[in-house]
């Protein structure tokens, strides 16, 4: 019994860090193009913020089930891909009913509850190098129609969601890399933070701006989020104002690059993970 208690509170733990690192993302402040606490009413994104913040909560217990559905099974196989299929397909129902939003961050952030539960004390590129395990298995009880990143991906030749997950979650990876450099340059973390989010926007083929906006504005993000880091990143003068211009920018043309939001919630969870688990 004890035992029992122990492992949910371990579960309720990731998925906790998780739904952490999801609202740490939505505090970043400015964030290109994407919902931030400056436009609570939607003005701008689309995106209600406080809603956006009520339904990352909405997560935690579709996370909690998916770590213990790992803890359980204790290997990344095709039953657990499956079982992780079915919790994330009700998990994005509560979301929806809290409110919508973080779809991407959920599969993301599922794979990687996942592979802590399954690897415990495991560190961040270990517990993504599990995670790619588990996203090699293909979930046979998905829709059989097409979704809008499956159709997206095709159509332009992106990784998409299911491709970043099968090769380990690289710009998961680059961003802890990322978040690691500007810390030890005396970024502040929101700072270091923010470069990490443009080290992931620099280079991700994120298909839901692929899909809004066609792969010209792809190209431009992309440019816009390198300018920032090669003019010294958020902690200079200078990329502080090249910061301000891909914001103004990307506001007025109401462009989003919502995918590498939800990749850096998976890094900023992955980075969690050490002093977490210390704290459970």
């Amino acid at each position: 019994m004890r035992e029992t208690a122990m492992t949910s509170r371990a579960d309720q733990a990731l998925a906790q860090a998780a739904v952490a690192a999801l609202t740490g993302q939505l505090a970043l402040v400015p964030k290109p193009g994407l919902p931030d606490p400056r436009d609570l009413t939607a003005r701008v994104t689309r995106r209600d913020h406080r809603a956006l913040r009520w339904s990352a909560k909405a997560l935690a217990p579709g996370l909690t089930a998916m770590a213990a559905a790992a803890r359980r099974t204790g290997e990344p196989t095709p039953r657990l891909r499956a079982e992780l299929g079915a919790i994330g397909r009700c998990a994005e129902h509560s979301v929806g009913l809290a409110g919508g939003g973080h779809r991407g961050a959920l599969w993301a952030l599922g794979l990687l509850v996942a592979a802590a539960a399954l690897e415990p004390g495991a560190r961040g590129r270990d517990v993504a190098a599990t995670a790619k395990r588990i996203a090699a298995h293909p979930d046979r009880a998905a829709p059989r129609r097409p979704s809008r990143g499956s159709t997206v991906s095709a159509k332009y030749g992106a990784a998409g969601a299911r491709g970043e997950a099968r090769a380990g979650f690289p710009h998961v990876r680059r961003a802890l890399d990322a978040l690691a450099t500007s810390r030890a340059v005396g970024a502040t973390e929101p700072q270091a933070r923010l470069d990490a989010l443009l080290t992931v926007m620099s280079t991700l083929q994120d298909t839901e701006l692929l899909h809004t906006a066609g792969p010209m504005a792809l190209r431009h993000v992309q440019a816009g989020a390198r300018e920032v880091l090669e003019a010294g990143g958020t902690a200079t003068e200078e990329g502080t104002a090249a910061l301000a211009a891909l914001d103004t920018d990307l506001t007025e043309r109401g462009w989003s690059p919502r995918g590498s939001a939800g990749l850096l919630a998976g890094a900023l969870f992955l980075d969690s993970l050490p002093v977490m688990i210390k704290e459970a």
